[in-house]
């Protein structure tokens, strides 16, 4: 009997949420599950996999289209598999700020309650994300800024991976735990 094959699938603007994705394929592999962790607009056939973990960048609390359009797309096959959702995009006002819980329920994206009924995910978390204003058009550069020189939107890191971690780790117990098979 072979490990289980999990797929993480996300969508990442700017590469943040494509770092937490690829984080949580990696601790599931460090558990003895097989994981792989891809883009959703490289997604052609995701029968093959028993469970996923799909996640996507925020933004004015709305995951990316891509990555709604995949579960919506898909959700027959992956309502009737383990399955788990997480969003990126929350700044905090220093990186070592933890994301309360007040700020992770007031930034669950829209699409997620929906996808929540929709697949009957075992859970969904949102994660701190990064900003580099290097990565930003001029444009969102420029609101960035108040008129007074103070920054809207804090730039740094502010990816929590202990809590990353420990989410990842939580998802592999109950896989290994619960012996799921298609």
């Amino acid at each position: 009997m072979g490990a289980l094959n999990v797929f993480v699938a996300y969508a990442s603007r700017h590469g943040a949420t494509q770092g937490i994705g690829e984080r949580i394929a990696e601790r599931l592999r460090a558990a003895g599950l097989e994981a792989e962790a891809q883009p959703v607009a490289a997604v052609r056939d995701i029968s093959a996999y028993q469970a996923f973990v799909i996640g996507s960048a925020a933004y004015l609390g709305h995951w990316q289209q891509e990555a709604a359009e995949f579960v919506r797309h898909s959700h027959r096959l992956i309502q009737r598999r383990p399955t788990w959702l997480f969003s990126s995009g929350p700044l905090v006002k220093e990186p070592s700020e933890a994301l309360g819980l007040d700020q992770r329920e007031a930034a669950v994206p829209n699409e997620v309650g929906e996808f929540r009924k929709a697949i009957c995910s075992r859970g969904d978390r949102v994660f701190a994300g990064a900003l580099n204003p290097g990565q930003l058009g001029f444009l969102a550069r420029a609101i960035r800024i108040l008129p007074a020189g103070r920054a809207l939107l804090p730039a740094g890191d502010f990816r929590d991976w202990r809590d990353i971690d420990a989410w990842a780790d939580g998802i592999a117990r109950e896989l290994v735990a619960s012996h799921w098979r298609d």
